[in-house]
C-alpha cells in the first residue's frame, strides 16, 4: 500500500497484545491508503500478536524487550521522514496523518491531547490534567501518540534503552530542539490500567515514579515497581 520512501511512519512498540492488535492495526488501513508506512515492533510476545500483525502491517520486526528500545528499533527500520509512536491501546483522530505532517511543518515534533476511555468518572479530569501538563511544560506521554521529524528524532539521540521513562527522557531532549506542537485534537487510550489498579493509586503511583526518575532514580527498578516484566523474566 505504499511507497518506497513514505512521508510519514508509525510505529508501534508491542508485547501480547493479541487481544487488541487486529482492532489497533485495522484502524490504520485509512492511513496506509495514503502511503503511511506501519512498522510494528514486537518486544518478544508469547501470544498471537506477530501472526496477527503481519497481514495488517508493512513491517513486524523483533526487539529488545522495552518500550524505549522496541520504539527506536523500530525508528531505525522505518522508511518514512517523520515518525510517529503509537501505543496499541491508543486509537487516532480523523486525519491524523495529515494534521501530524501539517504541524510538523512548523514544529519539530508534538504530540495529540488525549481521550481516557472508560467508565470511571475521574478519567475525564486526569485526562484535561494530563493535556495541560503537557502544553505547560513542553513533556509527552506515550498515550499521546508522540511525533517527530526523522532529523529531529536523530538529533535528539532517540529513544533511550531505559525500562521506563523512555518517554520524559526524549520529551526532555526535544524540547531543547523546539516546543512542541500540541495539537487539540485527542487520541482515544484505554483506561484499563487505572481501573485495574484504582484512579487514586495509579495517580499516587505514577507521581512517586515520575518524583524518583527526576532525582536520579534507577528506571529499570522504577519499571518493577510500575508492573513491567523485566527483560529475562517470564
Amino acid at each position: 500500500m505504499n511507497t518506497r520512501h513514505p512521508r510519514l511512519s508509525i510505529v508501534i512498540p508491542v508485547l501480547d497484545e493479541a487481544p487488541r492488535i487486529r482492532d489497533c492495526l485495522e484502524a490504520l488501513v485509512p492511513l496506509r491508503r495514503r502511503a503511511v508506512e506501519v512498522v510494528v515492533a514486537d518486544g518478544g510476545s508469547r501470544d498471537d500478536t506477530v501472526s496477527l500483525a503481519r497481514p495488517l502491517a508493512d513491517q513486524v520486526i523483533i526487539a529488545p524487550r522495552g518500550r524505549g528500545a522496541q520504539s527506536h528499533a523500530g525508528a531505525q527500520t522505518a522508511r518514512g521522514e517523520n515518525l510517529m509512536f503509537l501505543h496499541a491501546d491508543t486509537r487516532l483522530p480523523d486525519n491524523a496523518d495529515r494534521r501530524v505532517l501539517g504541524a510538523l511543518s512548523a514544529h519539530p515534533w508534538g504530540r495529540f491531547d488525549v481521550d481516557i476511555e472508560g467508565s470511571h468518572r475521574m478519567l475525564g479530569v486526569i485526562a484535561a490534567m494530563m493535556n495541560l501538563r503537557s502544553r505547560l511544560s513542553g513533556i509527552a506521554t506515550g498515550d499521546q501518540a508522540m511525533f517527530v521529524r526523522r532529523s529531529a528524532y536523530e538529533a535528539a539521540g532517540g529513544f533511550p534503552d531505559i525500562a521506563l521513562m523512555e518517554d520524559l527522557a526524549l520529551s526532555k531532549a526535544l524540547r531543547r530542539l523546539g516546543r512542541p506542537a500540541c495539537l487539540h485534537e485527542r487520541v482515544t487510550t484505554s483506561g484499563r490500567r487505572w481501573e485495574k489498579h484504582g484512579v487514586a493509586r495509579t495517580i499516587l503511583l505514577m507521581w512517586r515514579l515520575r518524583a524518583a526518575y527526576c532525582l536520579g532514580a534507577d528506571p529499570e527498578r522504577l519499571a518493577r515497581r510500575y508492573g513491567y516484566r523485566p527483560r529475562g523474566e517470564h
